[in-house]
C-alpha cells in the first residue's frame, strides 16, 4: 500500500509538471506572437510614413502628339498612336506598382488633349494640366524619325543639241547629258534618347516654377499664407534654386531611363538637351523629361514599337526607372536640397 501511495504521488506530481509545461508553452507562444506583431507594426509604420511623406506623390504621363497631329510616320504607323499605347501600359504598371502615387495622363484617346485642334495650344494645355495637378514628375513619351537616305546613279545619257554664234558663224553642237535614277532607302539609325530642358531655357523654367508654386512650396515648409514673407526678388532666387534642383533630378531620371533601355538590349543615344527648347519640359514646374522610344523611320524599330512585347519592354523600362528614382528620393540618397 505504501508503494502504491508513492506511485500515486509520483503520477500526481508528473501531471502537475505536465500542466505547468502546457501553461508555460501556451503563454510563451502568446507572448512571442504579440512581440512579432508589435515588431511588424513598428516596421510597417515607418514605411507608411515614408510613403506619406514621399516627395513623389503625383506622376504625369504625357503621350506625345494626338490627332489631327499624328507626329512621325513610319511605313504603316504613326507616333501619336504608339506613344498613347505605351503611355497606357505605363499607366497600368505604375498604378499597380505604386498605389500610393497619383498617376495622371494628359490624354487617353487618339486625339489632342483638351479637345483641341491646334498642336501648340495642346502643348500649352499639357503643361498647364501638369502644373494645376501639382505633378512631381512629368514623363513625356515620343517616337523619333529621321529622313531616308537618298541615292542616285547614272543609267544612261541623252544627246542635247545646241548652237553658238550667228549667221555664217553659227555652229551646231551636241552634248551628252547623263540620265539619273533616284531612290531612297530607310535610314538605319536606331535607338532611344531622352531629353531634359535646355540650359538656355532656365529662365523660362524658373518663371513657371515661380508662377505655379506659392512661397511656402518654394521654401519647402508650411507658412502662414496670410503674410507676405517674400519679395519678388526673393521668390526669383528661390525659383532659381528649385529650377537647379529640378534640373539635377531630371538629369538623374533621364539617365535611369536610358540605363533601363540598355538593360533591355536597346541602343541608347544618350541623354540630351535641345537648344530649340521643348515647351512641355521648360513650362512644367517639376522635374520633367521627354523620352524618344525609337525610330519609326527604321523598319525593324517600327515593328518593335508596334508589337505588344516591344511596348511592354519600353513601358517596363520606364517603370523600373521611376521605382529607382522614387527609392532614391524616399531614402534620402537625393537630398531635398539637391
Amino acid at each position: 500500500m505504501k508503494g502504491l501511495k508513492n506511485y500515486h504521488i509520483i503520477i500526481a506530481k508528473s501531471k502537475g509538471r505536465f500542466k505547468m509545461k502546457n501553461f508555460y508553452w501556451r503563454y510563451h507562444n502568446i507572448f512571442f506572437s504579440a512581440v512579432i506583431v508589435c515588431m511588424g507594426t513598428m516596421i510597417c509604420l515607418p514605411v507608411r510614413a515614408q510613403n506619406a511623406n514621399s516627395p513623389l506623390k503625383t506622376i504625369i504621363i504625357d503621350a506625345g502628339h494626338g490627332l489631327p497631329d499624328p507626329g512621325a510616320r513610319g511605313a504603316y504607323s504613326n507616333e501619336s498612336d504608339i506613344a498613347l499605347a505605351i503611355a497606357q501600359k505605363l499607366y497600368k504598371k505604375l498604378t499597380d506598382s505604386l498605389p500610393e502615387c497619383k498617376i495622371l495622363m494628359t490624354r487617353t484617346n487618339r486625339n489632342l488633349p483638351g479637345g483641341l485642334q491646334d498642336k501648340d495650344e495642346a502643348n500649352r494645355w499639357r503643361a498647364k494640366f501638369a502644373n494645376e495637378n501639382h505633378g512631381n514628375l512629368f514623363i513625356c513619351i515620343h517616337c523619333n524619325d529621321v529622313n531616308p537616305i537618298h541615292h542616285s546613279e547614272v543609267v544612261g545619257h541623252r544627246t542635247r543639241v545646241y548652237y553658238t554664234g550667228r549667221g555664217r558663224s553659227r555652229k551646231r553642237h551636241t552634248r551628252h547629258i547623263p540620265i539619273y535614277k533616284y531612290w531612297t532607302t530607310p535610314n538605319p539609325v536606331v535607338g532611344t534618347e531622352t531629353y531634359v530642358w535646355g540650359v538656355n531655357k532656365n529662365d523660362s523654367k524658373q518663371k513657371f516654377i515661380q508662377d505655379n508654386q506659392d512661397s511656402s512650396e518654394l521654401m519647402g515648409e508650411s507658412v502662414d499664407s496670410s503674410n507676405d514673407y517674400f519679395t519678388t526678388s526673393e521668390e526669383k532666387i528661390l525659383a532659381a534654386l528649385r529650377a537647379k534642383k529640378y534640373f539635377a533630378r531630371s538629369l538623374l531620371f533621364a539617365n535611369l531611363i536610358e540605363n533601363e533601355y540598355i538593360s533591355e538590349g536597346r541602343t541608347s543615344r544618350g541623354v540630351k538637351q535641345r537648344e530649340k527648347g521643348i515647351w512641355v519640359l521648360h513650362a512644367t514646374a517639376m522635374p520633367s523629361i521627354l523620352t524618344e522610344v525609337g525610330f519609326l523611320s527604321n523598319p525593324k524599330e517600327e515593328d518593335y514599337l508596334n508589337s505588344q512585347s516591344g511596348q511592354d519592354q519600353v513601358s517596363g523600362a520606364i517603370l523600373r526607372a521611376v521605382i529607382k528614382y522614387k527609392k532614391q528620393l524616399d531614402t534620402g540618397i537625393i537630398k531635398s536640397t539637391d
